[in-house]
């Protein structure tokens, strides 16, 4: 099996740990981009089929493919090599921008968006205005994508206000992409409606916990359900500033008569791959779910509380953290493990992980953390309260040593939580 933690021997000291991580990187091997798109995306003469829907390529006259998130850079890759020079031209966003061929790449920013930004997806919208109806557009649409399809200007400017403001209000991502949805002319079936009237194939990567595909990047081709009054709601709710202009959504069906929206992986293949590798070594297993919201102390709990002797306790989500010292150096990921050292037991292992390898604002993709963890930090003379309080957990687990070190991943299904029991 590929080594997808680099640090894997450093942190696997004990049986348990050399387990658990075991496990993790099956979670990783099974949202791999690269294999996802091999498995799924099929070219054969002048046929593509895709899961299970078939396309006759001699229907068009050209193909252009699209991307947006975390994901798209390698899945466009992957797609370049199975359609080779069928390929018109495309435009790709992500953070880092890979080895393209036939699709121009913009390096564009994330979490926050920036006015570089804007300038690429000004390119997508011109790119998509473009399309006539004998062309088929081939878009990945990945986690990441809401920050990185910013436009007009006026989304960009309210964008990074909305996501600051957002962050510590403690609400979820389906809420952020609501509001973030109205604030663009690309989100929400935005893009859907700049391609019509031709053939556009989505192939959703998500991230966004319980599947909920139409909300990846704000659902840049999904027809919208939600409306303005929704994100008054949202804004009330969270007692937000209240100041921003929002805008509805394409709401005609015309422009979503030719659209195909394909899911092709969520958290969910990430949990049924954890769970395949931990029966082989020897432990029950309990799925806890893959719609985590809550704050990390109900989760840590709800986890342990199902816990047996010799189990593995798996779930994903998204953990609910509200920003409140001035550290700010750590991701959710790390902001539960370090919860979970206060609560855990001396025969348990815990470990929370970002699926893109990065969480947040850290370079780690998340830690691990037992008894030898808390060991280490009494040594040191660290404190585990100051850091919870201070957001400072990066921090702490770069002293102690037990990040989880992967790089970007190239994937991006949401955060992925585990629990082993001695």
């Amino acid at each position: 099996m590929k080594r997808y933690i680099q640090n894997f021997d450093h942190l696997a000291v004990t049986k348990e740990r050399t387990d658990l991580l075991t496990i993790i990187e099956s979670a990783y091997e099974a949202i791999d981009t690269r294999k996802i798109i091999g498995d799924n995306f099929k070219l054969k003469e002048e046929t593509i089929t895709i899961v299970d829907q078939v396309f006759d390529l001699k229907k068009f006259d050209r193909i252009f493919i699209f991307g947006f998130g975390k994901t798209s850079s390698v899945a466009v890759e992957a797609i370049e090599d199975i359609l080779g020079d069928k390929i018109n031209s495309g435009i790709v966003l992500d953070k880092k921008i890979g080895n393209l061929k036939y699709t121009k790449g913009y390096i564009s920013a994330h979490p926050v968006p920036k006015e570089q930004n804007v300038i690429a997806s000004k390119e997508v919208a011109k790119l998509a205005e473009s399309l006539g109806k004998r062309d088929l557009a081939i878009v990945v649409v990945s986690g990441g994508g809401s920050a990185m399809i910013s436009y007009p200007k006026s989304e960009y400017e309210q964008g990074a206000i909305l996501y600051n403001e957002f962050l510590k209000s403690g609400g979820n991502i389906t809420e952020l992409n609501t509001l973030r949805k109205h604030l663009s002319l690309l989100k929400g079936g935005g893009l859907a409606k700049l391609l019509h009237p031709a053939t556009t194939v989505s192939l959703i990567f998500c991230d966004v916990p319980g599947d909920h595909f139409e909300m990846v990047a704000s659902g840049p081709t999904y027809k919208d359900a939600s409306s303005i009054k929704d994100t008054k709601k949202i804004i009330e709710k969270y007692k937000l500033t209240n100041k921003y202009n929002f805008n509805e959504t394409p709401k005609e069906d015309k422009y979503f008569e030719k659209v195909y929206n394909i899911p092709l992986v969520t958290n969910t293949h990430a949990l049924i791959g954890m769970e395949k590798k931990a029966i082989e070594l020897g432990y029950n297993v309990i799925n806890a779910g893959a719609e985590f919201y809550q704050d990390s102390e109900i989760i840590i709990d709800l986890f342990l509380s199902k816990a047996t002797p010799h189990s593995i306790v798996i779930g994903a989500g998204e953990p609910s953290v509200t920003v409140k010292g001035k550290g700010n150096t750590g991701g959710r990921c790390e902001h539960l493990t370090i919860t979970a050292l206060e609560r855990i037991k001396e025969e348990d292992i815990m470990s929370s992980f970002a699926s893109d390898g990065i969480d947040n604002l850290s370079a780690s993709a998340g830690a691990i953390t037992d008894y030898i963890t808390r060991e280490k930090a009494k040594d040191k003379n660290i404190s585990i309260p100051k850091n919870i309080e201070n957001n400072t957990t990066d921090k702490f687990f770069k002293e102690i040593g037990d990040q989880i070190i992967t790089g970007e991943t190239g994937s991006n299904v949401s955060d992925i939580m585990i629990l082993l029991r001695k």
